[in-house]
């Protein structure tokens, strides 16, 4: 069965799992969790970002322990599987490969943009009360060995201050953001295309999911209420998938 997937779409597959397998039962093994560190995104002007995050965080998931990893990237893996082979075929290797990228690019800055107006809000706060955030941003190097120590003058400063050093230590990983722009440009290309959900007995056309998924997503990814899941990254990368089917699907078979 997996020799039938079309090769783009199974080395995707085949690069996730290796890169998870690697990272989590090779490395964690050895107590050497540095992969995680190194390839998955940080906030850009947190002390942790590294240039090639941008790329590496698409290929990295949730960690095993605990059981929610091996969750993320069996959901993310099976709904390429899905998706993926159709694009694959109708857009042939080029354009498909710039769908997932710039789709994984998509979520990235998106994510960021909503990250920066936060941070920027929080260290506008934290400095007009006279707080030195330099000494937050040192704390948060994921190298740094010291006690982490933050400002509790007051409640309201203690709780800004974790806030902060949480955004600029907490990175974003997973697949989901290029699979959301495979599932957007799907759902543009052939929207009156029928799949099934969870708990609801009838298949649903496609053109239907999308707008409550990423409506949802927006909602929560705003209020805070993602539970740990950077939904807004999932609204990047479908918004960059639309944008490309649209533009695409003109052509598409033209010559056919």
């Amino acid at each position: 069965m997996f020799n039938n997937i079309p090769p783009l779409t199974r080395n995707l597959i085949i690069i996730n799992i290796v890169v998870y397998v690697i990272s989590n039962f090779f490395l964690y093994a050895l107590q050497k969790p540095e992969l995680y560190n190194l390839l998955s995104a940080f906030y850009p002007f947190s002390p942790n970002f590294k240039s090639w995050q941008i790329v590496t965080h698409m290929f990295m998931h949730a960690p095993f322990e605990g059981g929610a990893g091996i969750m993320h990237i069996l959901f993310n893996m099976f709904t390429l599987y899905s998706f993926g082979p159709i694009l694959e075929q109708s857009l042939g290797d080029k354009k498909y490969l710039i769908l997932y990228f710039l789709s994984g690019l998509g979520s990235f800055f998106l994510f960021n943009l909503w990250n920066f107006v936060e941070i920027q809000q929080i260290t506008s706060t934290l400095q007009g009360l006279g707080i030195d955030i330099t000494e937050i941003y040192r704390q948060a190097d994921i190298n740094y060995s010291g006690d982490i120590l933050l400002n509790n003058k007051t409640p309201e400063i203690f709780e800004l201050s974790k806030e902060l050093l949480i955004n600029l230590k907490s990175p974003m990983l997973g697949a989901s953001g290029a699979i959301f722009g495979v599932i957007a440009a799907f759902a543009t290309l052939y929207p009156e295309a029928r799949i099934g959900i969870m708990f609801i007995p009838i298949p649903v056309k496609v053109k239907y999911v999308l707008p409550v998924v990423v409506i949802g997503s927006i909602y929560l990814g705003i209020s805070g209420n993602g539970g740990g899941i950077a939904h807004l990254a999932h609204v990047g990368g479908a918004i960059v998938g639309f944008i490309l089917a649209k533009i695409w699907k003109k052509h598409l078979y033209r010559f056919k």
